[in-house]
């Protein structure tokens, strides 16, 4: 075995070269200090990663998004009124679709890596996307309740269960820039959204259908396709992906081991590692935080083309979904450039903590009594810090978590938690408190400004913690180890540095 490593590593064009002919390999980990990587071979590793990977994950989370928010595009083509839907009835069918779609978050990452990435992706792809297309021919509250509680079932899987794949490929230096490219497939579902439901708005009326049942079938129709063709195009992890070679395999090896605590055990799910999280108090303030965000999220993204048509009522529904393109536009520019600067500089914390503050007066100024043009400019105050502040935490929290039982667990806690947000957010904005929503604005102001403030502790948090361990005040608590059991010991490690 060492000698057929001994036989890769030493091609230059594998990537890295030996440094030592007696560098120890244990437990199907290497010494990252015995070898030097080649910075250009892992960046075309690393451009494989992105071919391979990204695209598809960008396309299901954007249908995932699209299939799960479209009801509110469908609200201004008559799906109330052909429904029968009365009193709160359609905040009740918006928000039930959360209380299954929470429930199932935890259980799907736990679940991952046994039924196999690419297959349980790829059905939970194509269950919900044969539920999203017979959302368009449901006739009644009941069938629209039932549609909505399905889809929550077989579609809350697919984020955590994407956001912790995503850290079986990428490094923590990596990782909030392919996280935020599912955000801004997201922000890209918003934009799309509003224009495709311009579009199919035209169809009223085609084959006796209305729209808003055009606008469920058409959008729901791709995923199902997509789900299927998934199962051939995501691998289940460096070590399966078709798209490797032998040389690009080990390369990967070396990549993890560069990471304290990515031992080959650490990497295997543990029971203990699970509890571990369930314990760890930080885990439960970005739980916590998370839900604040999340508020703005859903509440955002369902109730935008409302929002903006209570800024001026004059306005045609068509101008409408046309006008809630560019905010979803600057808030995907947004995340992108904060994500690059936030993985070459590994901090997480500064950013959140500053968008999320440009997001809180965003909302003051729709509260405020101005005019429909500095609401609207209000509108986009809040895109521009809406996925910063809601994606980078979905990056740190795993960032911070090297060892896979604990950051799988970590990661599903802290979605379950924020994603229960969108059962409140779908009833921040009645129609009977237009044109104004004083009230959503102020909730939702209110839920943003706390998750900033724990942001904010937990990045100075992390900074006091990391001085500390580089001081050498906590190596007392690893005397008496091996050098094994300190690497397994995942963050409580004194050598191991927080992402702040």
């Amino acid at each position: 075995m060492a000698s057929r490593f001994n036989t890769i590593f030493n091609k230059k064009s594998t990537g890295f070269q030996r440094r030592s002919e007696d560098s120890p390999i244990k437990d199907g980990s290497i010494e990252a200090a015995n070898f030097e990587i080649d910075h250009v071979a892992e960046k075309k590793l690393v451009r494989k990663f992105d071919l391979h990977i990204i695209p598809v994950a960008m396309l299901l989370y954007l249908l995932s998004f699209l299939d799960r928010v479209n009801i509110g595009n469908a609200r201004l083509y008559g799906m109330e009124a052909d429904l029968g839907l009365k009193g709160n009835q359609y905040q009740v069918a918006v928000s039930i679709l959360f209380v299954t779609y929470v429930l199932s978050e935890v259980p799907s990452n736990l679940v991952l890596k046994k039924f196999h990435p690419s297959r349980y992706i790829s059905t939970i792809a194509t269950l919900w996307g044969i539920i999203a297309t017979l959302t368009g021919v449901t006739n009644n509250f009941g069938q629209l309740v039932a549609c909505r509680v399905l889809l929550g079932v077989v579609e809350g899987g697919l984020f955590p269960c994407m956001a912790v794949y995503l850290t079986f490929f990428y490094t923590r230096n990596e990782l909030a820039l392919r996280i935020g490219y599912l955000f801004i497939s997201a922000a890209v579902a918003g934009a799309c959204g509003g224009l495709l439901a311009y579009g199919i708005g035209h169809m009223d009326g085609v084959a006796g259908q209305r729209a808003w049942r055009w606008i469920m079938i058409l959008e729901g129709l791709p995923t199902f396709i997509l789900g299927i063709a998934s199962f051939w195009l995501l691998a289940d992890d460096p070590d399966h992906a078709w798209y490797l070679n032998a040389e690009d395999k080990a390369l990967m090896q070396i990549r993890r081991s560069r990471q304290t605590g990515q031992t080959k055990s650490a990497q295997e799910f543990h029971r203990e590692d699970a509890l571990g999280a369930a314990k760890d108090w930080k885990v439960w303030a970005f739980c916590f935080a998370q839900f604040g965000t999340d508020t703005m999220l859903y509440g955002y993204s369902t109730f935008l083309p409302t929002i903006i048509k209570s800024i001026n009522e004059r306005w045609t529904d068509t101008q409408v979904q046309a006008f809630t393109v560019p905010c979803y536009a600057l808030g995907a520019i947004t995340y992108l450039f904060v994500a690059r600067l936030s993985d070459r500089q590994q901090m997480r914390g500064l950013y959140s903590v500053v968008f999320g503050a440009v997001s809180v007066v965003g909302y003051g100024i729709l509260i405020s009594n101005s005019t429909s043009g500095v609401h609207y400019f209000g509108c986009f105050l809040v895109a521009m810090g809406l996925y910063v502040v809601t994606g980078l935490a979905l990056a740190w929290l795993p960032n911070n978590c090297p060892r896979y039982g604990k950051r799988t667990t970590a990661t599903g806690m802290q979605l379950t938690v924020g994603n229960t947000s969108g059962i409140m957010a779908s009833f921040l904005y009645p129609t009977s408190e237009g044109p104004r929503y004083t009230r959503g604005h102020a909730v939702t102001l209110a839920m943003v400004g706390y998750a900033t403030l724990i942001f904010g502790f937990m990045w100075y948090w992390f900074a006091g913690l990391n001085a500390k361990r580089k001081a050498g005040l906590e190596d007392d608590k690893i005397a008496g180890l091996s050098e094994e059991e300190v690497a397994e010991l995942g963050d409580k490690n004194p050598r191991y540095v927080y992402t702040i």
